[in-house]
């Protein structure tokens, strides 16, 4: 089964700089960074195998990463915001 991967790097390219900025100075924001890539790598997992698990389980881990991911993209504006307002 072909397998779409959700790497942050891939979703947010733009912000690839600010990405390793929070990981390396952020814990919170890592934690988020970390636990998106469990959740991701297990639905991947998932679908790579073609596992039976019930349909609610496998859209409700999308549903907790989607949440994650909106997460991670505010924390990331949030940052770029902050170095944009210290620059001007």
């Amino acid at each position: 089964m072909q397998v779409d991967h959700h790497d942050l790097y891939q979703e947010f390219p733009e912000f690839k700089d600010a990405i390793d900025v929070l990981k390396a100075g952020n814990a919170y924001f890592t934690r988020q960074f970390a636990s998106y890539n469990r959740l991701t790598g297990k639905v991947e997992d998932l679908e790579e195998h073609d596992m039976p698990v019930a349909d609610f389980t496998i859209e409700d881990m999308k549903k907790q990463r989607v949440k994650l991911k909106d997460e991670i993209y505010h924390l990331l504006l949030a940052f770029r915001a902050g170095q944009q307002s210290v620059k001007a």
